[in-house]
């Protein structure tokens, strides 16, 4: 996410289901399961998430009527049990549950605040894959987050935009939604004819049906769920096969990405420039930190005003109003951290921002204009000559450890996570802070990590003592003594 540029923050391709699982009872007797917990107790944001299951795929299906507001949806949720349950939970925040069934049989549910409980006919056996199918309508809601930024649902002038960070994909599909499941995802959009519908991942049909549009959407890699996006309007979509040598796992032949963007049709002409530099950014990405780890790329500008900031939404970063080439690499280098190496919990926030952020500085330096050491400086010695985001408020607490949710987006999370990893590569030089970025990439691909991981593998693979580093720069309190 950025808030910095903007005003005051194997599965059925049959549509946009999403398949959290239902539980396939036993069959030799009553297992005498436990309820799964209502949430994961994530420091910040205690109920998101929930236990009991691991989600596997998601099938959302989605009938949007913009004159109304209306939305019709399906999630089939396919998901492995991983207790013996009676009873488990579901993230959903708004809309009418209509019906809900697992395994294909019907199921109790109850709604309480965001929690949608189900209990299946039958018990859950541990280690059991099982299919969850709810039944849902209504007007999706806007989410206020407690730093006063709004998400879930974001009706715009001809459309709507869903953006989930850190828990607003709840109100458009119910889920597991917290960062460390991931999963993958299959997207089905019904939209009037004449209007488009973009959500992650590849565009695998368009049909027409009776005047109405149908958009199927396939994300092949896993993803969190503040990652996926819905975006419907009249926007100007444009494709491209990308660049070549930017895609491919490790190993593998490259391969390029293909480029798939919507556009607020009053905004092609002044996004056009950072649009342009798309493939640029995910080759030059693809050489500093690993093989591009999603099977496209692309972006999302809607309407100015939309939106307090951006989003990297995977493969597909959401921008509002026209964005400018540092924010179009900032977000794109979230597909690295942040998207595939993805957060444990919310309190590992600075492993996205902060090396976004440094990706900026090295664009940059890569470029000939300010060298990553000059920002470094800048900020400490708070020269807003050098780079007007330098004013001191990223001393407020430490990168690792924010006080509260509503400061998971603050300024010590960007910049002092950024001078983090500035400090690891003074300390142990370009060669081995090089090998340490692509290596992290590439050990964490579509996973997760924790702050405790990153120290505990840079300590390693570097062969440097970097406590001092972590002691002072990553959890110490108000403004080293030292640069």
């Amino acid at each position: 996410m950025d808030l910095r540029r903007t005003a005051p923050r194997t599965a059925p391709a049959l549509a946009v289901l999403l398949v959290l699982g239902l539980a396939t009872g036993c069959s030799g007797g009553p297992v005498d399961g436990s309820p799964g917990a209502a949430g994961l107790r994530d420091r910040y944001f205690p109920k998101a998430g929930n236990g009991g299951y691991q989600v596997d795929h998601y099938g959302i299906r989605l009938d949007y009527v913009p004159d109304t507001g209306r939305l019709t949806g399906t999630a089939e949720i396919t998901a492995t049990a991983e207790q013996a349950l009676s009873s488990f939970h579901l993230d959903f925040d708004g809309m009418e549950v209509d019906e809900v069934e697992v395994d294909g049989k019907g199921a109790r549910f109850n709604r309480a605040g965001q929690e949608l409980t189900v209990r299946p006919a039958g018990d859950l056996v541990k280690g059991r894959t099982f299919r969850t199918v709810v039944h849902y309508s209504g007007v999706p809601r806007t989410i206020e987050d407690p730093d006063g930024s709004e998400e879930g649902w974001i009706e715009t002038a001809d459309g709507a935009v869903a953006v989930g960070e850190p828990v607003g994909s709840m109100a458009w599909f119910p889920g597991n939604h917290h960062p460390s499941d991931k999963a993958l995802y299959d997207v089905e959009i019904t939209v009037p004819k004449g209007y488009e519908a973009v959500s992650n991942g590849v565009l695998k049909a368009r049909t027409e049906r009776a005047g109405r549009s149908v958009f199927q959407w396939h994300a092949a890699e896993p993803m969190a769920s503040y990652l996926a996006t819905v975006a419907i309007g009249r926007y100007d979509v444009r494709t491209s096969p990308g660049a070549a040598g930017t895609g491919g796992s490790a190993g593998a032949a490259p391969s390029a990405v293909p480029v798939y963007t919507a556009v607020d049709p009053k905004l092609v002409k002044k996004s056009a420039p950072a649009l342009a530099r798309i493939p640029d950014v995910v080759a030059w990405g693809s050489r500093r930190f690993g093989p591009y780890p999603f099977s496209s790329v692309g972006a999302i500008v809607v309407p100015d005003g939309t939106l307090g900031y951006a989003l990297e939404t995977q493969t597909r970063p959401v921008f509002s109003g026209a964005p400018d080439a540092d924010l179009m690499v900032h977000e794109l280098a979230h597909q690295w951290f942040g998207n595939s190496v993805s957060p444990k919990s919310w309190r590992d926030m600075w492993l996205n921002e902060g090396f976004a952020t440094y990706a900026e500085w090295l664009w940059a330096e890569d470029r000939g204009g300010v060298t990553a050491e000059e920002r470094f400086d800048a900020f400490y010695d708070e020269d807003t000559d050098v780079d007007p985001e330098a004013d001191g408020s990223y001393w407020d607490f430490p990168p690792a450890d924010p006080p509260g949710p509503e400061h998971i987006s603050d300024d010590p999370v960007y910049y002092r996570g950024a001078m983090v990893l500035h400090k690891i590569r003074q300390k142990v030089g370009d060669e081995a802070f090089f090998a340490l970025l692509r290596g992290w990439a590439a050990a964490r691909r579509h996973g997760n990590a924790s702050t405790a991981d990153f120290t505990a593998y840079a300590d390693r693979t570097t062969g440097e003592d970097l406590s001092a580093i972590w002691r002072v720069w990553l959890e110490g309190d108000g403004k080293p003594d030292h640069r």
